[in-house]
């Protein structure tokens, strides 16, 4: 079962949660990622998405495959999109289920920050004054990664110039 999906077009985001809801699952936790109307001051009109697909899934499974083994989780699932998506349209999604909630918690936590560092994935903003800008947003973090949560003591920060808070 593939549990890390890059997709073309909207997924049927209720058919992943159904498949993370396990007896032994007490808590979920999911994140999503949404296109917003500005980055960095200019206002954005829509975004492509493109990435190396194969290393952008298996680099995803691993990620998942990591958080498996560090967070006592019972499954875990993303998705990336790519190809042309509007304001307000999902960019990302996850999903884990756990016996408890701060595993799932953590773990969704853990899973997006990877994703934002480590998956090769190229965003193309396009603004409302007619420029376009190619991003890769795997490298555009600014935020502490995940494995690096033990100096964060729980302030939110920013993560970097791509189109959406992965």
């Amino acid at each position: 079962m593939t549990r890390f999906l890059m997709a073309d077009a909207p997924v049927d985001l209720n058919a992943l949660r159904d498949g993370l809801h396990l007896a032994e699952a007490g808590g979920f936790c999911t994140f999503e990622g949404w296109v917003r109307n500005s980055n960095e001051g200019r206002a954005v009109d829509g975004l492509e998405y493109e990435a190396y697909a194969a290393l952008a899934v298996k680099e995803g499974e691993r990620i998942i495959e990591e958080a498996l083994v560090r967070f006592e989780i019972s499954h875990a699932v993303a998705m990336h999109r790519t190809g042309t998506l509007r304001i307000g349209d999902v960019a990302v999604w996850i999903g884990v289920s756990a016996p408890h909630r701060d595993a799932a918690f953590r773990a969704c936590r853990y899973i997006i920050d990877e994703i934002k560092h480590r998956v090769p994935v190229w965003k193309k903003e396009h603004y409302l004054d007619g420029d376009a800008e190619w991003v890769a947003c795997h490298h555009c973090q600014t935020a502490p990664r995940a494995s690096d949560e033990s100096h964060d003591h729980g302030h939110h920060h920013d993560h970097g110039s791509c189109g959406h808070q992965h």
